[in-house]
C-alpha cells in the first residue's frame, strides 16, 4: 500500500508539519557520563531522522529522583540544557522539529539511580514487578528488580508538580518546539491514573477523578510555563501493563482524563497502544474507538505501526498522526523509503540500550 495519506502535510498549532510521521520516543541510553548530558552523538541521531514530520525526544528525567535507567537524559542541569541545545540546533538546521518528552519514573527506579540512595516515590508504597538497569559504584551495569518505594506526602506533590515546570522551562531554554508529557508506560504519572499502584485515600486516590488530579495539575504547570498550550502534547497508554501498572476501569479512567484534556486545547494526544511489546489487549480498539469520539484535539497513534495500519489508521479517522519507534531506529530516512516504497532496515536489539555509534548513528539510508 503506497503511503498516501502518510506523506500528506498537517498543521500542528503553530507547526507545518510536511508529512504524518512522527518518531516516537525512544529510550537509547546514550547519555554522557556523569551528569547524564546529552552530546554530538545524540545530536547526529535526531539529526538523520529530522525528515519525520516530528520527532519526540527520548524520555527525559525533569530531577534526579526521576531516573529509572543508567545513562538516560535529563533536563535539570544547564549542563543537560547545554547538551539539549547541541540537538535541537542539529535538528532545527536540517528544517526539523522536536518536542522533548517530560519523565518521571516514580517506582520504577532502585536506591542506586536515586540521590544519596534514597528510595524511589510513588502514589503508594506498592513495588512493581519490573526491572530497571542500573549501575554500581565500580561502573559495572546491570538489571535489577525495582526496590520497594515509598508514597509521596501530600505536601511533596508541589514539588513534583513543580519538577515538569522546571523541565518545560529548561526544555524552551533548549530550543525544543514544545514538549510532551509522559503518563504512559507505568511511570510516575500513569502510577497515579491506575487503580492497583495507586491506593490512596487522600484526594489524589480512589475515583478517577482524584486520580486524574495530579496529571492534570501537570499538564496545566507546563502549559502556564510554556504559555502555549499548542505546544504540549500528553502521552497516554490505556490498557497497558508495562511497569506492572493495571487500572480496573479503564473506559472510566482514561475517558474522563480525556473530557478534562479537551478544554485544556494541546496539542496533540498520544495514545499508545497496549501490545507493543507483542501481546493481545482484548477491547482495546472499541476504548481507541472511544476516546477518539471524545477528544476533540489531534490524536497520535503509536504502537507496532507499518505503512498499512498507519493509512487505514487516518483513512479511517482513528489518528491524525502516526507515531513509529523501532522502524526508526534502523531507518534514519524512514519517511523517503515510505515514499519510496521501499524495503526497511532491519533493527539490531543488541545495540538498543547503551553504547555508542554501532546500531544508533550508522544504519543506511538510501542514498
Amino acid at each position: 500500500m503506497p503511503a498516501q495519506h502518510l506523506l500528506s502535510p498537517f498543521q500542528l498549532g503553530s507547526l507545518s508539519l510536511p508529512n504524518r510521521l512522527v518518531m516516537a520516543p525512544l529510550t537509547r541510553q546514550r547519555s554522557l557520563q556523569p551528569g547524564n548530558i546529552p552530546s554530538e552523538l545524540n545530536a547526529t541521531y535526531y539529526a538523520q531522522r529530522a525528515s519525520a514530520g516530528l520527532l519526540i525526544s527520548e524520555a527525559t528525567q525533569v530531577c534526579a529522583e526521576g531516573q529509572g535507567y543508567a545513562w538516560t537524559p535529563g533536563i535539570h542541569s544547564a549542563e543537560q540544557v547545554a547538551g539539549w541545545k547541541q540537538v535541537t540546533q542539529a535538528v532545527h538546521a536540517r528544517n526539523g522539529r522536536i518536542f522533548l518528552q517530560l519523565w518521571h519514573v516514580g517506582r520504577i527506579s532502585h536506591p542506586l539511580l536515586q540521590p544519596n540512595g534514597a528510595d524511589p516515590v510513588a502514589p503508594s508504597a506498592i513495588q512493581a514487578n519490573a526491572e530497571c538497569y542500573v549501575q554500581e559504584a565500580d561502573g559495572s551495569h546491570h538489571k535489577a528488580a525495582t526496590a520497594m518505594p515509598r508514597a509521596l506526602a501530600l505536601n511533596e506533590l508541589p514539588g513534583v508538580v513543580a519538577a515538569y515546570a522546571h523541565g518545560t522551562a529548561n526544555a524552551l531554554l533548549a530550543g525544543f518546539d514544545g514538549v510532551e508529557v509522559h503518563a504512559a508506560n507505568g511511570y510516575l504519572l500513569d502510577q497515579f491514573l491506575c487503580s492497583n499502584s495507586n491506593q490512596r485515600s487522600d484526594a489524589y486516590g480512589g475515583s478517577a477523578e482524584n486520580r486524574a488530579r495530579l496529571v492534570l495539575q501537570v499538564v496545566d504547570a507546563v502549559v502556564a510555563t510554556l504559555g502555549d498550550s499548542s505546544r504540549v502534547g500528553i502521552r497516554i497508554s490505556p490498557m497497558g501493563t508495562f511497569g506492572d501498572v493495571h487500572d480496573a476501569n479503564p473506559q472510566e479512567t482514561f475517558s474522563y482524563l480525556v473530557e478534562q484534556l479537551n478544554s485544556r486545547k494541546l496539542a496533540y494526544l498520544h495514545v499508545n497502544r497496549p501490545d507493543w511489546l507483542g501481546g493481545s489487549f482484548d477491547g482495546f480498539d472499541q476504548l481507541l474507538r472511544a476516546l477518539r469520539d471524545r477528544y476533540q484535539g489531534t490524536l497520535i497513534l503509536a504502537g507496532g505501526q507499518t505503512v498499512e495500519s498507519g493509512e487505514q489508521a487516518l483513512s479511517e479517522g482513528l489518528a491524525d498522526l502516526l507515531a513509529y519507534g523501532r522502524p526508526y531506529i534502523a531507518n534514519p530516512d524512514l519517511v523517503e523509503r515510505f515514499a519510496a516504497g521501499a524495503a526497511l532496515n532491519q533493527a539490531d536489539a543488541s545495540t538498543f540500550y547503551g553504547g555508542g555509534k554501532q546500531g544508533y548513528t550508522d544504519y543506511p539510508t538510501l542514498g
